[in-house]
């Protein structure tokens, strides 16, 4: 089959392909700048066990209007707490950010005995109900404006509460707003990264009715919310203060939203690879079997095996006297760079993945512990935190623990690790764009094949565009520096920043998408040049059906700049998967699935 025949069964391919995947629907702003997310699976519910949520289970509920729901062990679990807590204060023991205070406070007594007595419980409800009412400290800044963010910190917090002393109508509440699309406006600063407490406390506040919310996309007060939500502002209890903001739930929706829009960038990162080397006529040695075999790094290995694959029966494997030996090391040297970002990007999903599915409160409560189970419960001192059991607790005992499970570590660590390896992956990208503009590495000119009018209809590349992108992404990449300022009477003396840290990895990853498409712009024209050098060359079916869906937006037409064809591809790498070319490969390390029709 000619190359003509390919590329109209490619484009076949693709529109079958694409009829099964589920893209981003654009969402447009509302008059205050907010983006609604889409609600195409609105239908879905997502069970929360506190084991076992996925990120693509987040990106679902965020960006896809799925709906949660606790099991019935996760509820379980969450009442054991609940009554550990109560019975601990009816015992005398001491609990952290409940009969005694928090921070700065953590010595003052705030009650002493039963928590359900008369007098006693209507203190704590007045005193609760005054913490949710104002927040928990104050957030800060611009609003976040994009409603997948909230919705990701509020499920992912669900699932976790499920460890903490929530009270019932606490958890009922989280998963309430979240399924009725009530979206609280929540401010972008106030976090040191110890906690997202500032942040979760806007999302408190909505839940008795202060402050304003997005209701289906619609700004109003929180109070009008409920009431035409038919819900009831929350009437806080116990500890329902700390079981909601103790936690890095906002840091970690970003870092899970970061992992699955980087997945996307990724995979088309190795279609670009396949498409460059393809357009360069590039030697294809690099990436053989016995090359790998002697640098046996396992994501290394993967990635040259996958986008040796993507060019399986291309004309790469056939000879030509005019291919040169060896190509620009950023040619050569683009799966070291990739696989290295796969193997950093495989570490933070990991790392996401735990901290959505345990603890990250204090203190910790711990129903189902006793004093034989680890030899330092029975010691004097950590015999002060036993609940022995009663009434509250329906008999069972445990401990309550003060802890340090709030520190965002080593996760702080890896989303900044991570950009990094993205910026090495990106320098690859900035570098090869320009080696096509060499006749030292093309060996020919495009007008050398084709006539000045049909040269002149190749979308214009290069320039200062993916200069100006790279440039701006090297400004972004040096870690943030360490703090330890002592604040809170010095009670609280390290701040992990991870605010800065995840925004930056998120700006550099749709930096990167922007510079990968310029890629794609060069890599794509120089696939024409090829064509039009020798007709017959097939370029393999999945680099093909990539390249028909390149020239859907971005046709052969003579004065399109890089800006408007970049962002057109820009746009097609974030809506399409590229499973839609190139639906298996190589199996992962670690036993990753192969790539999926993702929601982004």
């Amino acid at each position: 089959m000619g190359t003509s025949g390919i590329l109209k069964q490619a484009r076949f391919a693709l529109v079958a392909a694409a009829a099964l995947c589920t893209p981003v629907a654009v969402q447009a702003q509302t008059a205050d700048g907010f983006i609604p997310g889409a609600q195409d699976a609105a239908a879905q519910t997502v069970m929360l066990s506190g084991h076992d949520l996925t990120i693509e289970q987040v990106v679902q509920i965020a960006r896809h209007g799925a709906k949660i729901a606790l099991t019935a062990q996760a509820r379980q679990r969450s009442a054991d707490a609940y009554g550990l807590l109560l019975e601990a204060a009816a015992e005398g023991v001491t609990v952290y950010w409940f009969n005694r205070g928090s921070g700065s406070q953590r010595e003052t007594t705030i009650f002493s005995g039963d928590p359900t007595a008369p007098d006693t419980s209507a203190r704590l409800k007045a005193r609760q109900l005054a913490n949710f009412a104002r927040g928990e400290t104050g957030s800060y800044g611009p609003e976040i404006d994009n409603e997948d963010v909230i919705r990701a910190m509020m499920a992912i917090r669900a699932n976790a509460m499920s460890y903490e002393a929530a009270s019932p109508g606490l958890t009922q509440m989280l998963l309430d707003m979240v399924n009725a699309r009530i979206t609280p406006i929540v401010h972008s600063q106030g976090s040191l990264g110890e906690g997202d407490l500032a942040l979760m406390g806007d999302i408190g506040r909505a839940m008795v009715g202060v402050g304003e919310v997005h209701y289906r996309g619609v700004r109003m007060t929180a109070a009008q919310a409920l009431q035409q939500a038919g819900l009831k502002p929350l009437e806080p209890f116990g500890a329902d203060d700390a079981a909601l903001v103790s936690t890095d739930a906002w840091f970690t929706a970003n870092a899970a939203l970061l992992v699955a829009d980087s997945r996307n960038l990724l995979e088309w990162s190795d279609m670009a690879t396949a498409m460059a080397l393809l357009g360069m006529n590039s030697s294809i040695t690099p990436l053989s079997t016995p090359v790998q075999a002697n640098r046996p790094f396992r994501w290394l290995n993967w990635d040259a095996a996958r986008v040796l694959d993507m060019v399986r029966g291309s004309y790469l494997f056939e000879v030509d006297p005019k291919r040169i030996i060896q190509d620009p090391e950023s040619l050569r040297a683009s799966t070291q760079r990739t696989g290295s970002a796969w193997q950093a990007w495989a570490d933070l999903r990991d790392s996401v993945q735990l901290a959505m599915n345990s603890s990250d409160h204090n203190p910790a409560v711990r129903p189902d512990v006793q004093p034989g189970d680890s030899w330092e419960l029975a010691t004097p001192q950590l015999m002060q935190f036993h609940v022995k059991g009663g009434p509250l607790s329906h008999g069972k005992g445990g401990y309550i623990l003060s802890d340090a499970n709030w520190d965002p570590y080593p996760l702080s660590n890896q989303v900044e690790g991570f950009t990094i390896a993205l910026a090495n992956m990106g320098v690859v990208l900035a570098q090869r764009i320009e080696r096509f503009t060499n006749p030292f590495f093309t060996v020919i000119r495009p007008t050398d094949v084709m006539t000045p009018d049909q040269a002149a209809t190749l979308p214009q590349g290069a320039g200062y565009l993916p200069v100006d992108l790279w440039v701006e992404i090297t400004g972004l990449i040096t870690p943030v520096t360490p703090q330890g300022q002592p604040i809170v009477a010095t009670v609280e003396d390290l701040q992990a920043e991870t605010r800065l840290k995840v925004a930056r990895a998120r700006k550099v990853v749709d930096l990167t998408t922007h510079l990968l498409a310029q890629d794609i712009l060069m890599s794509t024209n120089w696939m024409e040049v090829r064509k039009a050098q020798a007709p017959a060359r097939n370029f393999g079916a999945a680099p093909i059906a990539a390249l028909a869906a390149v020239r859907a937006v971005v046709p052969l037409r003579h004065g399109t700049g890089p800006g408007v064809a970049g962002m057109a591809i820009h746009d097609l790498i974030t809506d399409t998967p590229v499973s839609a070319f190139y639906p298996g490969g190589p199996a992962a390390p670690q036993g990753i699935a192969p790539p999926q029709a993702q929601a982004n």
